[in-house]
């Protein structure tokens, strides 16, 4: 199973369409994990046209954003919980091991900052944004290879 995480794309500022850079990726999508800051609905319905998307809910999302706080599913059986702000970076893996007992991974954004971290069984990522790069040298989304329930590669790709 391939997967696109994605977050704060904060359209229609900064996503007008979907990037070609970030669409090529999509196209082989076999699901997408949006992990908050879609900021308006329509970017979930463009996003669903390459692949079953999964959003929760950022701090900038519009009324018209209908998505969770957070999140837990089942991706080819891998345990996956998603949340928009995990918090500070200090005690973040431990912090996120309590609030999602049962994950193998934790997808999460707000920060715009790739991370890819993991620690006692747990794996956290942030796939960083592709269109707000902020202080980051590139825009970048995540990319998940998961195989018998095992996530065997994630990836943060730069596409800017």
């Amino acid at each position: 199973m391939n997967v696109v995480v994605l977050s704060d794309t904060h359209a229609p500022r900064r996503w007008k369409s979907c990037p070609p850079a970030v669409a090529e990726h999509l196209r082989s999508a076999d699901a997408i994990l949006h992990a908050g800051d879609v900021c308006v609905a329509g970017v979930i319905d463009e996003l669903a046209s390459y692949a079953p998307v999964h959003v929760v809910k950022g701090n900038n999302d519009g009324p018209d954003v209908v998505a969770p706080e957070t999140l837990e599913l089942d991706l080819g059986g891998l345990r996956v919980a998603m949340i928009h702000d995990s918090g500070t970076a200090q005690g973040r893996l431990a912090r996120m091991r309590r609030r999602f007992p049962s994950a193998d991974l934790v997808v999460f954004g707000h920060s715009h900052i790739p991370m890819d971290q993991a620690a006692d069984g747990l794996r956290i990522f942030n796939p960083g944004s592709p269109t707000d790069r902020r202080r980051q040298p590139h825009g970048t989304l995540g990319t998940l290879r998961v195989e018998d329930g095992r996530l065997v590669e994630a990836r943060i790709v730069p596409v800017t």
